[in-house]
Order: C-alpha cells, then structure tokens, then sequence
C-alpha cells in the first residue's frame, strides 16, 4: 500500500507554494460520487493529476510493525546514551532525535519517528487512514487543504464524534476502543527470528554481519538495545531488541521529500529498523525499490550523512563481499 502527500499547498496559479508546507495525506477515494453521498458534495477528489504535473506528490508506503512493543519500552536514557556512545565516530554520522511536542520525550513511530506511542499512532492511522475519529484525534479528519480554509463541511458530518471511543457498559466495565485495541495487537506482535543459514549459507550472512559492522552500518542501525521495566506489558521488560535501529533522524539527502514531522525536516527520516527484512518486498519510504542494493545506494548523496566512509566502503567491497552483507541482511 501506498498513501500520496503533497508536500506544498498550491497557489492561484496551480503550481506548488513552497512558502506553504502541506505534508498531510491526500484521500485516493472521496465522498462526492457515491450514491450515498446525499447533501454532501462538496468533497472532490484531490488534484492528483495536477500534483504529479508539477511534481509536488511525494509516496509513503507502511513502516512494519512487530517488535514495536519492545521498540515501544525503550526508555529515552537508554538512547540518549547510545548516542553518546556513537559521538565523534569516524563516520561522519551524527543523528538527532525527534521529540514528542507535549511532554519533550522522545518520539520513535513513523518514518520520520513523529508519534510517540503505539497508541497515538494506531490513532493517527485510524483517523487519516480510515477515516474514523477516536479519543485521541476526536474530529472528523477533512482534507488538507480544506483544514486552511473551511473545514470539513457541515453537510458531510453525519455522526457524532469521536467514532471510535471506549464502551462501557451497564455494569460500568469499560470495553477498549478499537484504536486501543490496534495499540496492543501492535504491543504484541512478537519480533521476526533471524535465519542462521538462508539465504547463502551460515559462512556468508556471519561474514556480512562482521562486513557490516566494520564499515559502520551498526552506527546508525545499533544492533540491539535493552527496554526497560513496563507495568503495562511486563513480558517485554528489561529484554533485549534486536532492531538495528538508533532510532534517531538522519539527514538522508536526495532521499528528501520536503515534510516536515515534528522536529524532523524534510531530508531527515529515522532509522530504519531492519529486523524482518528478510520478509519485505518494498524498500526506503516510499518503496520505490525492490533491489536491496540499490536501497544502499540510495543512502549515498549530497547532504546524506552516509555519504561518507561507509558508502565508500561498501562500493569498493568485491562483489562477494558486497553479496555477504545482501545474505545478512536478508537473514534478518
């Protein structure tokens, strides 16, 4: 799945204002049309047509969700001394992290790390994506463009808000909301277990697992990280997560698709955490690669803080060598 944003508001004369950001997702399917629509009419379809003429729509397709519970459980000291711990490598590589607007902690869900936990981002999803309102994102979601302007119009509001919202019943038991529930099945989703010998072969992915710590992939993809204690979920306290991830934003270059999330500007995205990607077809933000190694590749440009030691390294690596890391990778 793919969901389309356009990264600028247009202006009178139908091409992209880059003094006004837009970021926000557009809706592929719109409510004027339907045979149900009634008095609502005033919902078209975005200019989809308009946007790809003037190269202002950018893709995002989902980032994977097991493990999160454990990616959910990492306490902000535990990052903050990772980082510490990577300070002044001989990478060129300095990241930062994206922090929660409310209450300055770290936020760590979303290609640019923009939602601070699972259930703020199983709401999010559930508003922009589905439509539906919930306790955390209580109104009804319109367009972009529409949320500058006018709003959601009146005729195209036909329930009570939020939609989504804890039940209780007559016995005063209180029944999660569906966006809660998201949350948990999220918590729960256990994370991939690597392979020891597919693809190529135990000696191969154990020498792409030294090859890609030695020219310095593990900088930003820190192999493993310990949670901390959770009276929520208590099966996931003090364990070790395998995500190769630091969890912060990079500036990432060419790859720069000019949103903005949070504290992370448009070049910046978080690091991807690779565990399961073994199990994925579609690689980089907007999955436009099913090539492992040009999703490497495309780590190297101008203003990309891989562009540096560790691209080089891998270029000149012999195609062996270059195939070990592919395996490892691929064992995830």
């Amino acid at each position: 799945m793919r969901e389309a944003r356009f990264p600028f508001f247009f202006n009178s004369f139908g091409n992209p204002d880059t003094s006004r950001p837009n970021g926000g997702v557009e809706d592929l399917y719109t409510i004027v049309g339907r045979v149900d629509a009634g008095t609502c009419t005033s919902l078209p379809q975005p200019g989809f047509a308009q946007a790809v003429a003037t190269n202002n729509v950018i893709f995002r397709i989902p980032t994977p969700t097991f493990g999160s519970g454990l990616i959910e459980n990492i306490d902000d000291a535990t990052l903050l001394a990772n980082q510490s711990a990577q300070a002044g490598n001989s990478f060129g590589i300095a990241g930062t992290f994206n922090h929660n607007g409310n209450d300055g902690t770290i936020s760590r869900f979303g290609w640019k790390a923009q939602n601070k936990s699972l259930e703020i981002f199983a709401g999010e999803a559930y508003n922009v994506e589905q439509g539906v309102s919930n306790e955390l994102f209580p109104q009804e979601r319109p367009l972009p463009g529409e949320d500058m302007t006018t709003g959601l119009p009146a005729s195209c509001r036909t329930n009570a808000t939020p939609e989504d919202h804890t039940n209780f019943n007559t016995t005063a038991i209180g029944t999660m909301s569906d966006s809660v529930g998201f949350a948990m099945f999220m918590r729960l989703l256990a994370p991939p277990t690597p392979s020891t010998t597919t693809p190529g072969g135990s000696t191969s992915i154990n020498n792409g697992r030294n090859l890609f710590n030695a020219i310095g992939c593990n900088v930003c993809h820190t192999v493993s990280l310990r949670t901390g204690a959770s009276s929520f979920t208590p099966s996931l306290s003090n364990a070790t997560a395998t995500l190769y991830s630091d969890l912060e934003v990079h500036h990432m270059g060419s790859l720069n698709d000019n949103v903005s999330q949070g504290g992370a500007g448009g070049d910046q995205f978080r690091t991807a955490p690779l565990w399961g990607l073994g199990q994925r077809i579609f690689f980089l933000h907007d999955g436009r690669t099913r090539d492992l190694v040009s999703a490497i590749r495309s780590h190297n440009s101008s203003g990309s803080e891989a562009n540096g030691p560790s691209f080089n390294f891998f270029i000149n690596l012999s195609v062996s060598q270059q195939q070990d890391i592919v395996n490892f990778l691929r064992s995830l």
